[in-house]
């Protein structure tokens, strides 16, 4: 059994969970590709690699959508459509915790911070890795070895969302095949 000098956890996904049901509606209500539009790469990439504010990118999206004040009305629910921590989630990485430091490694905006505060998770982990911050996003491997460096380990455990049609494990995360070695 491999033995984890720490544990690099996304957010999104696995640990903060969003109102799915929420956006199909809104998208559904004001029949507009939202979810495709706000993460089209050329949209959420300059936003989650600091380059421009998640203001700016709603903003973006509103255009792409024609600019109408009915696109901008969408756009404004889909982002403040709800989210919550997965309280399972929590408990297992808080018993990684006692053990191995644990990283929250997150392509996000500018607003994770804001965010982490409103879930409550501010001093949750012992370092958080935001793409935003370090302009870099996942799944470049340097961020997750800047992730490990952060840490001060050369072997972590990245815990990621599962990719689409994948089974969700009791745990509603899932682990890497393998383990990140960082050099040095």
């Amino acid at each position: 059994m491999t033995s984890y000098d720490a544990v690099l956890s996304d957010l999104d996904g696995v640990l903060r969970q969003f109102d799915h049901v929420a956006q199909a509606d809104i998208e559904a209500r004001y029949g507009l590709p939202l979810m495709k539009t706000a993460f089209a790469p050329e949209r959420i990439l300059p936003a989650t690699l600091g380059q421009i504010t998640e203001a700016q990118w709603v903003e973006s999206v509103a255009l792409a959508l024609g600019g109408d004040e009915r696109a901008r009305q969408a756009v404004a629910e889909f982002a403040e459509v709800s989210f919550w921590v997965d309280e399972e989630v929590r408990a297992l990485l808080a018993k990684a915790q006692e053990r191995v430091p644990l990283v929250l490694l997150t392509n996000a905006m500018d607003t994770l911070e804001e965010h982490l505060d409103r879930l409550g998770l501010t001093y949750f982990a012992d370092a958080v890795v935001s793409s935003a911050r370090v302009g870099l996003a996942k799944p470049d491997p340097r961020i997750y070895e800047l992730a490990a460096q952060v840490a001060g380990v050369t072997l972590a455990l990245p815990v990621r969302r599962r990719p689409a049609g994948e089974r969700r494990g009791r745990q509603g995360a899932r682990h890497d095949r393998g383990p990140l070695h960082r050099g040095g």
